[in-house]
């Protein structure tokens, strides 16, 4: 007997072929004729986005048919295992949900396989990777790429600009931090590129303040707020007085630097002015800069992590380490801490910037504020600093001072300088550090915290939540790092595994 011809099948990209035909007649249309360039460009973004998005329904729309197809001609209902282990007997077609991808809103039918007493299972989305919310994976990093450069405002205008309405603003915020939720993780795992020994590892941390909505705020820092709320508002604080609305933020940054000897007068311009015979020796670079910031976690656990990422750059001790502090008590003794914890001695040295500033007060206690003599002096006891005689400048300008019998207001900057210096002589090893080549500033640090934080945090009007914060200033730190589309695919096999966990899962535990 002859057989039937079969009837041919449908095109699946019919709808997505009509698109493009009513692109095509309205460009040779004669309205288009009339149009200018920017006209034509506005009309061209909005009909090739729809055409994208007939194209996205129409793929999706096919493999649903594929997917009935599979099932009807294998003659059998296949065995489908929930992640609980128990299998679904039952299975139904025409299970629908919304996904709003960056080319706008789209169906995606499925297969649905039940059984008694727990939830469907959709193989089709496992195979999609469909999030669990109605926005796509591309809308979010999208969504991430926008919001760690401005404003939630400015990322929800400038999403709107490219897809449409498709995103409002309190969801992008909730995208932003479900997005930053694999950072951690995935500096656990990351192995940074190895470096040679004699290349030293310089380590750098420290603080900023954010301004924060109350609830936020530490708990000394809220009682404050709300004991100066409960006195009623004043036209001005008082000298020294804080207005308790930030939050203090961590930052830590590790990078390596090929070593550049310098000489003090490198550093110090030589009272009289340098000379043309011998300019300046640049200083080291920072390189493979790694920041880490947090506004959640206490300083020692950031000081830790910085540690940690020291370590898995050398695991052996056996590149010199070198810490750069500003001084403060609280943070010398977490430095000290960490290090004895790692079984380390780092060479800790004091911000050469914060010392040169109470030199420069110190000055001006003696010789008017611009004056060519206050320049003399502050290049002369700079210079001997950073010799090795931070001890014998200390006692020069005390010496100096009851000399000339200063008045008590301004011997104040001059005791003020002798104490800092004198209490801080271990790390003021400045010669062996020139010598050595190392680093002797904090602008590695202080840079990121401007770009960090300032850029972006503390923009006019800006008061954070604590979550928002936190997944800003990660997802700022995990951009500037260069990491941010290495993460994005770890972080995307992450999510799949949370949402779409294997039945013999629960015997063994997800790896980075």
């Amino acid at each position: 007997m002859e057989p039937y011809d079969a009837l041919p099948q449908p095109d699946a990209y019919c709808a997505s072929r009509d698109a493009f035909e009513r692109l095509i007649s309205t460009l040779a249309g004669r309205p288009a004729a009339d149009m200018s360039h920017d006209e034509l460009e506005a009309r061209l973004e909005a009909l090739g986005r729809e055409l994208l998005r007939q194209l996205m329904q129409d793929h999706l729309d096919l493999r649903a048919r594929r997917e009935e197809e599979a099932v009807r001609a294998d003659g059998q209902l296949p065995v489908v295992i929930g992640p609980e282990g128990q299998s679904r007997k039952w299975r139904e077609k025409d299970h629908r949900r919304l996904l709003t991808c960056v080319f706008g809103p789209v169906r995606v039918t499925r297969l649905a396989y039940r059984g008694r007493g727990v939830a469907n299972v959709h193989p089709a989305d496992a195979q999609l990777s469909l999030p669990a919310g109605r926005h796509s994976r591309g809308l979010a990093r999208l969504a991430v790429l926008e919001a760690v450069r401005g404003s939630f405002d400015q990322a929800a205008a400038a999403i709107e600009r490219r897809c449409g309405k498709v995103l409002g603003k309190r969801r992008l915020k909730e995208l932003v931090v479900a997005s930053a939720v694999d950072i951690a993780a995935y500096y656990a795992a990351k192995i940074p590129t190895p470096c040679t020994r004699e290349m030293p590892l310089v380590i750098q941390a420290d603080q900023k303040g954010v301004v924060m909505r109350p609830e936020a705020l530490r708990e000394a820092i809220r009682r404050a707020a709300a004991k100066s709320a409960a006195a009623g508002r004043r036209g001005r604080l008082a000298p020294g007085e804080k207005p308790n609305r930030k939050r203090m933020a961590t930052v830590a940054c590790v990078f390596d630097t090929t070593p550049a000897p310098r000489r003090p007068h490198d550093i110090i311009h030589p009272p009289g002015g340098r000379s043309r015979m011998r300019p300046p020796r640049p200083g080291p670079k920072a390189q493979r800069k790694w920041c880490t910031a947090s506004v959640i976690r206490p300083p020692e656990q950031v000081v830790a992590d910085a540690f940690a990422q020291a370590a898995a750059r050398d695991p052996q001790h056996l590149r010199d380490w070198i810490v750069l502090v500003d001084g403060a008590r609280h943070q010398l003794d977490l430095i000290d801490a960490e290090a004895a914890r790692h079984g380390l001695h780092p060479h800790v040295l004091l911000d050469f910037v914060h010392v040169a500033e109470y030199t420069w007060a110190a000055a001006h206690a003696f010789h008017p504020p611009g004056s060519e003599e206050a320049g003399t002096w502050a290049a002369d006891k700079l210079t001997a600093i950073l010799a090795g005689h931070a001890d014998r400048a200390a006692t020069e300008m005390t010496a100096q001072a009851a000399a000339e019998q200063l008045p008590a207001a301004r011997r104040e900057a001059v005791s003020a300088c002798h104490r800092y210096l004198t209490g801080h002589l271990d790390q003021l090893h400045y010669d062996t550090a020139l010598a050595a080549g190392w680093p002797i500033a904090t602008g590695a640090v202080e840079g990121a915290c401007r770009h960090l934080i300032a850029d972006r945090l503390d923009i006019t009007g800006a008061r954070w939540g604590l979550d928002g914060a936190e997944a800003v200033l990660q997802l700022r730190a995990l951009v500037t790092n260069g990491d941010f589309e290495d993460y994005w695919h770890f972080h995307s096999a992450r999510e799949h595994q949370r949402l779409y966990a294997s039945p013999d899962q629960q015997d063994y535990s997800l790896t980075a």
